[in-house]
């Protein structure tokens, strides 16, 4: 299988040592120590991975939400690993193309020509704005006899000024070259010009041709002279000195969809549509203007019997595919290449810290600038770039919420799209509609797998499992495999998330991918296969405990002496995780059933159990042992638990192999109820059940009189409370 570490340009790939007489590598792309990078990779414990990427995943995922692959356990703990449906196929699917040009509105005038007075009557019936501030604006146009308006794209720019100039009575108006040189402004403004408003959509600037006062000074003497106006619109990003613009904010969605649909319906019509559910959740997805109005018409259409109920709940998806895909196929003069990186970026991160993302988009940018340009330096500006003008461009918005950290949650300044499911028609576009810039995100993706922030690694691999969705064999070949076969443990653990994050959203064959790869040679792909199945195993338990079971015996088929350790821990951390999560009952049945089949399957259901006796609610130092409570429930309810855990704990206790670890948890148990009465009672009620022989009773009895307390503290009162619950033998 081919893999990107040569790629076709004969560069070496990123992390390959570079050929004689190539230049050095910068200092952050040269390799680190293999000492440092073994101090430092060390395989995460399997729980404390699985809250890493319950924490971190984005929000299209509803990681969480529902206990579809973890959580959920003994009675709700929250850890869970669950299942949105924002991404099924009408998100994944095919590309469908729906264009939104709205002759003489959308765009900015391609050329100088004259606005039909009819498009302006057409205009006025529909307009919406605020009255106060347009009596502002009309009373400024109409002293200074130029008005610039600066404002995002598709928020009504051009409209507003030509609905300023109609209400002055500047006619005929006449629209402007955006490519106008503003040294040069003044001089459109000819005697034989009969036009008395005139309207400039869009002016190109640079930074070698900025708008000065001047400019405007020299239009309003010529303007001065014909009684005429002109009103000019800017994008944010406009280089201006001197000038004073006016920011323009667009009217609410909902003002607009309602002017336009009593325009071409009738009231009650009007208000039956404003009334449907597909509506409503148009309105709340923050769409442009030019959509607004696409939307009325074919509203409009629906409400005649000329357009299905389908087309119109659809509508908001499909131009939300077609604004995306406006954003990378613009040319760089439109859409700078590195404002495309930070789109991808914030696709990757959507709703994380704003800085990260702008630190990992710069980071992306120099290498899309490498695919573009491989004999160029990179060069990423270090400051200019405004917050709020990336953020517009982007249809996002900042706001402040907490971010979960080793050291407890710290508040930050967050960004997201308004429309959540803008990331996942993003990345769909990148990877599919621009494979010319595969190689740069593979070389971003694997530069963030590596990285040391959880949050960094998680938004990796979600990333990729939404690649995974929309093209399983090439992230595969690509991304996933080359991580899964790393002999670095962090980037084997973002495989993991990432094959996790594709089976929730759905993406096919995931299952059949573990199982073979539990089942070879490779002792790398073993391991990603088993820490995934304590993930996705609780949709598919038996088959998870199977595969676990053939696994270990796998393992000890060249005998103790020889046996792998760390695989050994993994196989136990996945029963553990599958223990700890919805399908609880039905592993624990599986553990029961299959205890005695043989020594390799018995250590394994062993120390999976006991470790997830160790686990807490909340993780806290004396929070409540999840098995123990959920077996006060079994033991309220009836259930089966109440008899299968007992029958494991009795086993764990009387083998040599891990009797040890097993009174290291009661001891646990027992301090934790000195601080809780009611994991005292829960205690007080599995203690019993313990004791069927005089050796059970002799074990359980020394435990509670000889153990001491916290910090060499006399025994804690609670043991002696416990020990009279012991039946007598």
């Amino acid at each position: 299988m081919s893999t990107p570490e040569q790629p076709e340009s004969g560069r070496p790939a990123p992390g390959t040592a570079p050929e004689a007489g190539d230049s050095p590598a910068p200092e952050e792309e040269r390799p680190r120590p293999a000492e440092t990078d073994e101090e430092r990779d060390q395989p995460q414990d399997a729980w404390a991975a699985r809250r890493d990427l319950i924490d971190h995943s984005p929000r299209t995922m509803n990681v969480g939400d529902r206990s579809r692959f973890g959580g959920g356990l003994a009675g709700g703990d929250q850890h869970a690993v669950s299942g949105g449906r924002v991404t099924g196929d009408v998100i994944m699917g095919s590309k469908t193309e729906y264009h939104f040009a709205i002759p003489g509105l959308s765009a900015p005038a391609a050329a100088s020509g004259e606005v039909p007075q009819v498009t302006l009557e057409r205009l006025a019936r529909t307009f919406v704005a605020d009255e106060e501030v347009m009596t502002g604006l009309l009373e400024r146009l109409r002293r200074d006899r130029v008005l610039v308006l600066s404002g995002a794209r598709f928020t009504g720019r051009r409209t507003a000024a030509l609905m300023l100039l109609h209400r002055l009575g500047a006619a005929p108006v006449r629209t402007l070259l955006r490519d106008t040189d503003p040294s040069a402004l003044a001089e459109r403004f000819t005697a034989d010009d009969q036009a008395r408003g005139h309207v400039l959509c869009d002016l190109a600037t640079r930074r070698d041709r900025p708008l000065r006062e001047p400019h405007l000074l020299a239009a309003r003497d010529r303007l001065a002279e014909r009684d005429a106006y002109l009103v000019v619109t800017l994008g944010p990003s406009a280089v201006l000195e001197d000038v004073a613009a006016v920011e323009w904010r667009p009217p609410a969605a909902a003002e607009v969809l309602a002017s336009q649909l009593r325009a071409c319906t009738d009231e009650v019509t009007a208000e039956k549509l404003l009334g449907l559910t597909a509506v409503t959740e148009f309105l709340a997805r923050g769409h442009q203007l030019r959509e607004v109005t696409a939307f009325a018409r074919l509203l409009g259409r629906y409400a005649a019997g000329e357009a299905s109920e389908r087309a119109v709940a659809d509508f908001s998806l499909l131009s939300l595919e077609n604004q995306v895909q406006e954003w990378f196929e613009e040319d760089e003069s439109a859409i700078h290449l590195r404002d495309k990186a930070f789109l991808v970026a914030l696709a990757a991160f959507d709703g994380g810290p704003y800085a990260l993302t702008a630190e990992l988009s710069d980071l992306l940018y120099r290498f899309l600038q490498e695919t573009e340009n491989p004999s160029h330096v990179p060069e990423v500006p270090v400051f200019g770039t405004h917050v709020g003008k990336r953020l517009q461009l982007a249809r996002a918005e900042r706001f402040e919420d907490d971010e979960h950290t080793e050291w407890g949650p710290v508040t930050q300044q967050k960004a997201r799209f308004r429309d959540e499911r803008s990331s996942l028609v993003l990345l769909r576009e990148v990877w599919t509609g621009h494979p010319s810039a595969r190689p740069a995100l593979i070389h971003w993706l694997r530069r963030l797998a590596d990285d040391g922030r959880p949050l960094v690694r998680t938004r990796a691999a979600s990333t990729v499992a939404v690649l995974a969705r929309t093209d399983l064999p090439s992230a595969m070949a690509l991304v996933i495999e080359p991580w899964a076969t790393s002999k670095r443990f962090r980037q084997r653990l973002v495989a993991v998330n990432a094959l996790t994050l594709a089976h929730l959203i759905d993406t096919p064959n995931i299952p059949r991918i573990l199982d073979a790869w539990c089942e070879g040679d490779d002792a790398r792909l073993r391991w990603v296969a088993v820490r995934s199945y304590g993930l996705i195993g609780p949709e598919r338990p038996e088959q998870a405990t199977a595969a676990l079971r053939g696994a270990v015996r796998r393992l000890y088929e060249d005998g103790p002496g020889d046996l792998d350790e760390s695989m050994a821990r993994e196989l136990a951390e996945a029963v553990e995780l599958l223990l700890l999560s919805p399908a609880s009952e039905r592993v624990l049945a599986e553990l029961r059933d299959h205890l005695d089949d043989d020594r390799a399957v018995r250590d394994l259901t062993l120390a999976g159990f006991v470790g997830a006796c160790r686990r807490k609610e909340g993780d806290e130092r004396y929070g409540t042992p999840l098995v123990l409570a959920w077996y006060a429930r079994a033991a309220t309810a009836g259930d089966a638990p109440v008899r299968d855990i007992p029958y494991l704990w009795r086993a764990a206790l009387a083998d040599p192999g891990s009797t040890r670890t097993a009174l290291d948890v009661l001891r646990e148990w027992v301090l934790i109820a000195d601080r809780a009465s009611a994991t005292e009672w829960a205690l007080a009620a599995l203690l019993p059940t313990l004791v069927t022989t005089a050796a059970e009773h002799q074990r359980l009895s020394h435990l509670l009189r000889t153990m001491p307390g916290e910090d060499g503290k006399p025994p804690p009162s609670v043991a002696a409370r416990l020990l009279t619950t012991l039946p007598h033998r």
